[in-house]
Order: structure tokens, then C-alpha cells, then sequence
């Protein structure tokens, strides 16, 4: 696939709010710090379309970005619009706990109701071992019967070996509980490791639509 253009549209308070629901929508959310905004600038290559913060917590409501991509850079590629979605995060923000769970019951009520979802991209921090926040998240997910591929992002902050070591232990977690494992991707946002492969599968998703 290929990124032709990516712009900011508009940022939503609420589900109701949101953009009409007339394009394939895929949606990027993780635990805060989990380098969300840095994978989705090295997916659109726009290093300034998503800011990011070293403040955990900075995305506090639901942004679309319109995204026109081609199959490829030829001239004559036919040309696919569709809506890229950057979530508030969940965890370790210093915020109040009736903040959160505003910020909680806003997603929620977005991921459970958005008829032209096609993909929640849940991210996860390749450095670390198996999080609670994270699986809990997923459980939720999988509960809803949402659609779900995780993405390991920050590969290059450790070794191969590390990042293998914390994605199996990840997978083995889930097994324990669950019966079909959600599709998984490994990620840099530095060295562009992954990017490929996401990209297709986004392709591949907005493509059945047609």
C-alpha cells in the first residue's frame, strides 16, 4: 500500500460526534506511553500528523485522521479514502478518577458502536513482560466481539532475543485463557519494522468491503 495523503479531520468528544460513518475506519489504542502517535507517523509518513507528548495521557479525545492510499505509487492506482482513529489511551495518566472514567465510558461507547470499524489496533509495549492493564483491555474487547490485531511497538528499544521473550510470554497469557489468539504484528517506529505488514492487512480489510 501506499500513503498518498494523511490529514487531521477533527477531534470528538463523544461516539455521536464522530465523523459519519462513510469510509472503513481502523482504530490504534494502547496503554499511555506506548508509543501510539510514533507508530501511527511512521505508518502515514508524517512525522507531524500525530503529536507526540512525553507527557503520558496528552490524547484525551477520539481523532480522526482521512487517509488516501493507493495499492501502489503507480499513476494510475485507484485511490481509497478511509479514517484512521487515534484513542485516548488507558492507564497510567495523571489524571482524576472521573476523568478516566469518562475518558473509559467514551471509548467504550466508540468502539462498541461504530458501524464502519473494521480493525481495533490494540499496541503494546514490546520492553515489558505481560501487563494486567493490557490483557484486561483485551478481555473487554474479545467480551464485545470486537475485531482486534496487537501490535508490539518500541522493537529497537531492546534486543531481539527480549522482545521475542516478552511476545511469547504475551501469547502464552492469553492461551490460557483464550481459544483463538488475535492476529500480532512487531513494530519500530524508528527503524519502520512492521509497517509492511499493517499496512496490508489494512488493505486487505477495506478491499472485502468493496
Amino acid at each position: 500500500m501506499h500513503i498518498k495523503t494523511a490529514t487531521y479531520l477533527i477531534s470528538s468528544p463523544s461516539f455521536d460526534k464522530c465523523p459519519p460513518p462513510n469510509k472503513p475506519e481502523f482504530a490504534f489504542i494502547g496503554r499511555s506511553n506506548v508509543g501510539k502517535s510514533s507508530l501511527i507517523n511512521m505508518l502515514t509518513n508524517n512525522a507531524r500528523l500525530a503529536k507526540t507528548s512525553g507527557t503520558p495521557g496528552k490524547t484525551q479525545l477520539i481523532n480522526h485522521f482521512e487517509v488516501t492510499s493507493m495499492p501502489d505509487e503507480k499513476a494510475y492506482s485507484q485511490e481509497t479514502k478511509w479514517y484512521l482513529v487515534d484513542l485516548p489511551g488507558y492507564g497510567f495518566a495523571k489524571v482524576s478518577i472521573s476523568s478516566r472514567r469518562r475518558w473509559e465510558q467514551m471509548i467504550e461507547n466508540y468502539l462498541r458502536n461504530r458501524e464502519n470499524l473494521k480493525m481495533i489496533f490494540v499496541l503494546i509495549d514490546a520492553r515489558h513482560s505481560p501487563q494486567k492493564i493490557d490483557l484486561d483491555f483485551l478481555n473487554n474487547l474479545d467480551k464485545w466481539g470486537l475485531p482486534i490485531t496487537m501490535i508490539f511497538t518500541k522493537a529497537d528499544k531492546e534486543t531481539q532475543a527480549i522482545v521475542a521473550k516478552n511476545v511469547r510470554l504475551f501469547l502464552d497469557t492469553l492461551r490460557k485463557t483464550w481459544q483463538f489468539l488475535p492476529q500480532h504484528f512487531v513494530s519500530s517506529a524508528i527503524k519502520k519494522s512492521g509497517r509492511d505488514k499493517i499496512l496490508a492487512l489494512v488493505e486487505e480489510l477495506y478491499t472485502e468491503e468493496k
